[in-house]
């Protein structure tokens, strides 16, 4: 069995020694042995759950990698594989919504209505209908408002907040552009060009960008899925979680 050093693991991917200490110590790299003066003992094993680990990292980002990894390592198997279908699930749902925006932008004219054919009563939402509806915290969407991405009529009879269906259009698209990565002032610039003027281009652009980086993650998750597999392999039956 070849043994390896935290500065083996750290140097093949530019890390510190002690960022491979922490990684142990929380869950993602198996325990290392130690030697009598209480060195610790690394070995292809644990090489090989660093690069999967990093590469999930890439394909999930840090927080869900690291409950994959933990999940591995204590006994979740099963628990492991449904984060990771969670993550593809995710990204299914986003190739959906960026290809069902795309379709809407192709013919939208200055103040569109995403659906005329519904009355008023039926389109409004309050505050808390919405952000359920996008899963996010009514406190989102206010700090959308005060960005001005959105701009909510109020209730006159008791001052709430009265999203129709222009309002529940930009807080979609605010939606979609924020998992794209993209900041409040940019989208506020996006949302109210499509708003005012009917035009596209900015979102077209928006659109652009973030299809190449659901692409770069859909190859990162490929890359993940082989690092994976490769050290789920060298791992023993009884040591992968698996239950009966």
């Amino acid at each position: 069995m070849i043994t390896l050093r935290p500065a083996d693991l750290a140097r093949e991917h530019g890390l510190s020694t002690q960022a491979v200490r922490n990684y142990e110590r929380d869950g993602y790299l198996p325990a290392a042995e130690r030697t009598a003066s209480g060195y610790r003992i690394y070995t292809e094993v644990h090489a090989a759950a660093l690069r999967a680990f990093l590469a999930l990292v890439a394909a999930y980002g840090h927080a869900l990698a690291g409950r994959i990894m933990t999940e591995l390592h204590t006994g979740g198997l099963d628990n492991a594989l449904k984060l990771i279908d969670r993550g593809h699930r995710q990204l299914s749902r986003d190739r959906e919504t960026l290809e069902t925006v795309r379709r809407a932008i192709a013919h939208l004219p200055t103040g569109y209505d995403p659906d005329p054919g519904r009355s008023r009563a039926t389109a409004d939402r309050t505050v808390g209908e919405l952000a359920h509806h996008l899963r996010i915290t009514p406190a989102t969407l206010r700090a959308w408002e005060a960005a001005g991405i959105l701009v909510p009529e109020r209730d006159p009879g008791t001052g709430y907040r009265t999203y129709r269906a222009p309002d529940i259009r930009d807080a979609e698209l605010a939606h979609l552009l924020r998992r794209g990565g993209y900041g409040l002032d940019h989208i506020a610039i996006v949302v109210d060009q499509v708003r005012t003027a009917g035009g596209t281009e900015a979102l077209t652009t928006s659109l652009a960008a973030w299809q190449r980086r659901l692409t770069t993650q859909g190859l990162a998750m490929l890359q993940a899925a082989g690092r994976l597999g490769d050290y789920l392999h060298r791992l023993p039956p009884e040591s992968r979680g698996q239950h009966g």
